[in-house]
């Protein structure tokens, strides 16, 4: 590869400017970047501006031109050149600022002009673990209502009746399921009968019963949505059922592609708040998938993981209210209260409830009937109400402080998903996803992007198809959560 020049017509509009032995841009500049030497365009361009930060050619605070710019001027990608940025930026070596462009960082304390650590002799280095985890699957763990659950815990105990400490029903302690069907009906809309519930060590235990006793029935492949999570395709997967995934959009999954698949005999949904980009199932599809059900006999598996964190007044109820006799509800404490209690459930179909009971009742399906009783306690006393309306005060303000970091300080990243739940999306430019979480990761924050939850068998995505960061805004506690939006919003690629 040969060495460039880079051209600047005017201060920070094309090309990249040269040093002027102060902060600030240069008009009319040249500055010479080496791309010889090993690897692609990218880790070239990477290589020569961090040459130039490192020699003072660029000097601290010089303002660089636009990826736009400078690709035209190197004959490069545009993407090539933000990706580099964000390289850069997630090192250290520049920073990116609404409003004030991409710029050389100035040397931090204990960092020479060189970029080594005076004090180690080093390479400045990311945390050696995450400070802030931004990633999906927990709540705010540090908010569980201990004194609550353990006063709970001490009124269920003296209530329980001796045989409360045997083996016990398979289902679950009827308390609870008792209190479930109350509490669902009530708060969700789900049509619950106690002896359709059945109790489970977490939401994955129940869909490994579901994926067994589909098998058992001759079901060869079951749908699922393109964007998932893929510990829960992976169950049915194990199950030996083949995967078939369904597109998803701003309506939700769409399942019109049910139709004239006969080897499909079951659906897998997050009807109320798509996991994970966060709208809800469109009502037109919400009546289409039942009749699908209806009209084939097929099962549609509703994952109801996060329905009681809604913020914009309009409640989506249950899909299984729709279908009572097709839809197997599942719902958890696990965003709700805390995955620790692996407490999980499921409302079932009358003519699927004994098969899951018979394939429960074959092994060491069984959970803690204390905790069981617990949760019943918590449910009828109230407490979990409380609860439950406190977190969702909490997250709500939480997301709010999120959704206006961003209009302030990023207005270039749309931001979705926002109406329920506890995460939300933030669409990125495309081929920058990797660089933002290597910033991140930089920053000291753990987060994912959305292509990991993309199915390796969807199809294929149109050229400069979605890139996406998901931010977990409910895991970090109260206190860290001003030091967590300034690390996001360093880790985000600049303005075009």
């Amino acid at each position: 590869m040969e060495k460039s020049w880079a051209t600047s017509a005017a201060a920070g509009t094309t090309g990249a400017p040269a040093a002027s032995g102060r902060g600030g841009t240069v008009s009319g500049a040249d500055l010479h970047l080496d791309l010889s030497g090993p690897g692609g365009v990218r880790a070239a361009l990477v290589r020569a501006l961090r040459d130039a930060v490192r020699s003072g050619r660029l000097a601290p605070g010089t303002r660089l031109p636009s990826s736009r710019s400078l690709a035209g001027d190197l004959g490069m990608a545009r993407n090539t050149v933000a990706d580099a940025y964000g390289e850069l930026v997630a090192e250290g070596w520049l920073t990116a600022r609404q409003g004030s462009g991409t710029r050389v960082a100035q040397a931090p304390a204990g960092r020479s002009a060189a970029g080594r650590s005076t004090s180690a002799g080093g390479p400045v280095r990311p945390p050696a673990r995450p400070l802030h985890d931004l990633r999906t699957g927990t709540a705010d763990i540090a908010s569980f209502p201990r004194t609550a659950w353990a006063a709970a815990a001490r009124r269920a105990l003296t209530a329980a009746p001796n045989e409360a400490f045997g083996y016990g029903d398979v289902r679950g302690r009827v308390e609870l399921r008792t209190a479930l069907a109350d509490y669902l009906a009530r708060a969700r809309g789900v049509r619950a009968d106690p002896e359709r519930i059945v109790v489970c060590a977490g939401f994955m235990q129940g869909l490994a019963l579901l994926g067994d006793v589909l098998r058992r029935r001759g079901t060869r492949a079951t749908a699922v949505e393109s964007y998932g999570f893929w510990q829960h395709h992976d169950v049915f997967a194990r199950a030996g059922l083949r995967l078939v995934p369904l597109p998803v959009d701003g309506r939700g999954a769409d399942v019109t592609g049910l139709d004239g698949r006969r080897d499909v005999g079951a659906v897998l949904l997050t009807p109320a708040h798509q996991f994970p980009t966060g709208v809800p199932l469109h009502p037109d599809r919400r009546t289409a998938v039942v009749e699908w059900a209806g009209r084939t006999g097929g099962l549609v598996v509703e994952d109801d993981y996060d329905g009681e964190f809604r913020y914009d007044g309009r409640q989506v109820g249950a899909l299984q209210g729709l279908a009572p006799d097709r839809v197997v509800y599942c719902g958890t404490t696990s965003k709700s209260l805390s995955p620790a209690l692996r407490l999980s459930w499921m409302v079932l179909p009358e003519d699927l409830a004994d098969e899951v009971v018979r394939a429960k009742s074959t092994g060491e399906w069984r959970t803690s009937t204390l905790e069981q009783l617990t949760l019943a306690e918590f449910i009828t006393s109230g407490a979990y109400d409380r609860h439950v309306r406190s977190m969702r005060l909490r997250y709500r303000r939480r997301r709010d402080r999120l959704v206006a970091a961003l209009a302030e300080h990023a207005p270039h990243i749309r931001v979705t998903g926002i109406a329920a739940g506890l995460h939300a999306v933030l669409e990125l430019p495309p081929g920058t996803e990797r660089s933002t979480l290597q910033a991140a990761h930089w920053q000291g924050l753990a987060l994912e992007g959305l292509s990991r939850y993309r199915h390796s068998a969807a199809p294929p995505l149109p050229p400069g198809g979605p890139d996406g960061v998901i931010v977990a805004y409910g895991t970090p506690a109260d206190h860290t959560f001003p030091g967590v939006l300034e690390a996001l919003l360093r880790s985000l690629p600049p303005p075009d």
